[in-house]
């Protein structure tokens, strides 16, 4: 077996080393080197290695001892040839040489040649190129620099030649496939740029608004202010005339160098409109026109919004409403110059739209802040404004009949605003009057007084200075107050488009409310004062009656300066001039019935009646004297009152006089009275009755007086007379004597006079005076008695 093994090892070098001899030129001598040692022969393989290198050296040395003349002949030939071979090296290499140098400059010109025919042949291939280049990178510089310079429009046609006649030319090159990407977000970026300019149109639209606003009321102002007969001229306006309240102008005029240099501008020419016309047309050509209309129409309205809320305290100054107003303008002026340049990109259903949602937004707004307005100058100055804002818009084509009809609301405020102002200035006349008739001692005094009131007495006129009139200055000052507040009425009138009969009814609706109600409610205010005194308050009372006379002056006044009718104002003085003064009229009446009450407590508190008095003094008391000849004195100044105010007063005096004696007898403070009391009292109520029946005061029906004594005279005649079966027998019926005669104040007044006898020892030793006294307590009983039937009905 290991025999077998060996012979099998011995065949494997051998066959190693036959491949190695064969293969040693064309395989690397490593791989056979790497399998003999890979099988661990390596001893073995030396063996046969120099076996076979002696070999193969006995091979060589037997052919060369073969060959060896040959080759030593060949050897000597091979010598020779060495030498001519070196001649002929030499001269090959210096043909060469001289060959390289002829030639070196050929190869040079020759590449030089080469050379110039390819940059020729590339120059010509350039020039083609950019010969069809030339045209897209020149249109594409022309597109940079046209969005460079905002020129939307254009650049976004140049777009279109570059897209869809150029580049097709270009296919081929990679530039033309980057530009034709980039088309879109170039279009994209025109879309954006020219969306970015209209929103900064819009923004500077809202800020320039006001003041478009301003010009155009100026150039209407101008043209309300210019001839008629003259067509496009344009002449600057004469200042407003003052206003009659402040002497301030209503509408003040712009600053010389601002007028200068606006004056021939109109308002669409303070701003540039391009921004919306090339966004419109940029939208248009991309096929968004619908979007950009929507948007548009979107954003004015957003700023119709911001530009329709007023100011927070627009109501405090005319610069308020002025920079509200303006805006409103501005706005609409703007639209309708886009309604007639924008090719459609608002039309009049959408403006119509936006002003009818505008118009209600203003009239609340001037509706809410007028209310606040306290002072009458600046409601003109409203007036004026919102006038000469009507009247731009309605040149526009607006319709602005709420507005007017907002004037309307805003002329009653006015009217109202005015009185209220009235109501300070009656107020300070009357607190600066004396309420003394006028007296003048000269012509001129009179003529004054004569000129500045309606009022003429021939007998007046005849009397030697110094002259008295009826009435106080305050007549005369309330008269001319009056009319200087008709004028003031008519101020906001002018201009409204109203007829003369609706402005004269306005005006007499506010006369007769300004003396009715404001001067009516001074007086009675006046009335109040507790230091105003009794002869005061009938010098009022006689004023009144002057100035209701007066109302048809100031109704011919009214008439003269509206020219309506005089008729119509006569039926409406029929009707409310006796009420005209009816409320003060009535608290001059309290007044004087409670001030003329006043005074006579005075003389009362001075009574001084002894109720045990046995007789009579056989004449009235002398506070009742007092008395009588105060109210014969104050009744002769009642003679120019009107009649039922000195009859309310005497009929008030009667009666206060009346309760008051009564009361006298009755107070609990008077424990005690006797028949002579009684009968000085009787004589006191006969002095009064006397004075009632002498007619102190014109015009009332006999007995009115004396109705007011009925009651204290029936029960006076009833003790007097001791008339006590009448009493009984007739109480309840209507024609009973002693009618007014309560049995409760019989049953008061004889206990006193019981309590009264008392006092008086002697009187029970008398029959008559025993069979009195059960006489009167049988009475007493009686009345009792009646008393309580009555308190049961």
């Amino acid at each position: 077996m290991e025999s077998h093994k060996s012979t099998c090892l011995i065949s494997s070098v051998e066959e190693c080393a036959n491949n190695f001899e064969k293969n040693f030129s064309n395989f690397p001598f490593g791989l056979e080197v790497l399998a003999i040692y890979d099988g661990d022969e390596h001893q073995k393989f030396m063996e046969r290695l120099d076996a076979r290198i002696k070999s193969h050296d006995k091979d060589i040395e037997r052919m060369c001892n073969f060959h060896y003349q040959g080759f030593i002949d060949s050897i000597r030939e091979l010598l020779q040839v060495r030498s001519q071979a070196k001649k002929l090296n030499s001269e090959v290499v210096e043909i060469d040489r001289e060959l390289q140098t002829s030639a070196a400059n050929v190869l040079v010109k020759g590449e030089e040649l080469v050379q110039a025919r390819k940059v020729e042949s590339n120059i010509a291939s350039a020039i083609d190129n950019l010969s069809s280049c030339l045209p897209v990178l020149t249109t594409y510089a022309k597109l940079q620099l046209q969005m460079k310079e905002k020129r939307y429009y254009p650049a976004l046609k140049t777009l279109e030649q570059l897209e869809h006649l150029y580049l097709p030319r270009v296919a081929n090159y990679r530039f033309s496939h980057q530009m034709k990407e980039n088309i879109p977000k170039m279009r994209e970026n025109i879309k954006e740029a020219s969306m970015s300019d209209l929103k900064d149109f819009l923004e500077n639209i809202r800020k320039f608004s006001p003041k478009i606003g301003e010009v155009a009321m100026r150039h209407t102002a101008e043209q309300l202010g210019s001839d008629p007969g003259v067509i496009g001229r344009k002449k600057r306006q004469a200042p407003p005339p003052p206003n009659p309240f402040t002497g301030e102008i209503d509408y003040e005029q712009p600053a010389e160098s601002t007028y200068d240099a606006e004056e021939d501008l109109s308002a669409q020419d303070l701003i540039d409109f391009s921004p919306v016309y090339r966004c419109l047309h940029i939208y248009t050509v991309l096929g968004s026109r619908e979007t950009f209309e929507t948007y548009y129409r979107k954003q004015r309205k957003k700023q119709a919004r911001l530009v329709l809320q007023p100011p927070t305290n627009m109501h405090e100054t005319i610069a308020g409403y002025r920079a509200y107003i303006h805006g409103i303008v501005g706005f609409f002026v703007v639209e309708d110059h886009v309604l007639n340049t924008g090719n459609g990109l608002v039309n009049r259903t959408y403006l119509d739209e936006v002003w009818s949602m505008a118009l209600s937004k203003i009239v609340n707004a001037l509706r809410t802040h007028s209310a606040y307005c306290t002072d009458a100058t600046l409601m003109l100055k409203i007036k004026n404004l919102i006038m000469l804002f009507n009247t731009t818009l309605r040149n526009y084509g607006y319709s602005v009949n709420q507005l007017f009809d907002l004037l309307h609301e805003i002329r009653d405020h006015y009217n109202e605003v005015l009185m209220q102002r009235w109501v300070q200035v009656f107020r300070e006349i009357l607190d600066e009057e004396s309420f003394l008739p006028i007296q003048v001692s000269s012509q001129a005094e009179y003529d004054n007084v004569v000129e500045s009131f309606p009022f003429h007495d021939q007998a007046l006129e005849l009397t030697p200075f110094p002259k008295r009139f009826p009435f106080s200055p305050l007549v005369p000052k309330v008269y001319q107050q009056v009319k200087e507040f008709i004028y003031a009425c008519l101020k906001f009138s002018e201009d409204l488009s109203l007829s003369q009969e609706e402005v004269d009814d306005m005006i007499r609706k506010s006369t007769n409310l300004l003396l009715t109600r404001s001067f009516s409610g001074c007086l009675s205010s006046l009335f109040r004062k507790p230091s105003l005194a009794l002869l005061q308050v009938i010098q009022i009372i006689i004023d009144t009656g002057y100035l209701e006379e007066a109302t048809v002056y100031l109704e011919e006044f009214v008439s003269n300066i509206t020219g309506a009718p005089k008729e119509s104002h006569m039926v409406s003085r029929n009707q409310g001039q006796s009420s005209m003064f009816r409320v003060a009229r009535d608290d001059a009446e309290r007044q004087i019935c409670d001030k003329l009450k006043c005074k006579l407590d005075e003389f009362l508190e001075l009574e001084n009646y002894d109720w045990l008095l046995v007789e009579p003094k056989g004449h009235a008391s002398s506070f009742i004297t007092d008395l009588i000849a105060f109210l014969q004195s104050i009744f002769l100044s009642f003679t120019n009152l009107p009649p039922e105010v000195a009859q309310e007063a005497c009929k008030s005096a009667c009666d206060h006089i009346a309760k008051s004696v009564l009361g006298f007898m009755l107070s609990e403070d008077v424990k005690q009275i006797s028949m002579g009391a009684l009968q000085q009292v009787n004589l006191d109520t006969i002095q009064c009755e006397q004075f009632a029946a002498s007619e102190p005061v014109a015009g009332l029906e006999e007995g009115t007086l004396l109705h007011y004594f009925a009651d204290l005279r029936q029960l006076l005649d009833l003790f007097m007379t001791w008339d006590w079966p009448t009493y009984f027998h007739d109480y309840g019926q209507e024609n009973s004597k002693y009618q007014q005669v309560n049995p409760n104040t019989a049953i008061i007044l004889l206990e006193k006079l019981r309590e009264a006898d008392k006092k008086n020892v002697f009187s029970v030793l008398k029959k008559s005076e025993r069979d009195k006294k059960k006489l009167l307590e049988t009475v007493l009983k009686q009345l009792r008695q009646l008393a309580l039937t009555a308190q049961q009905q």
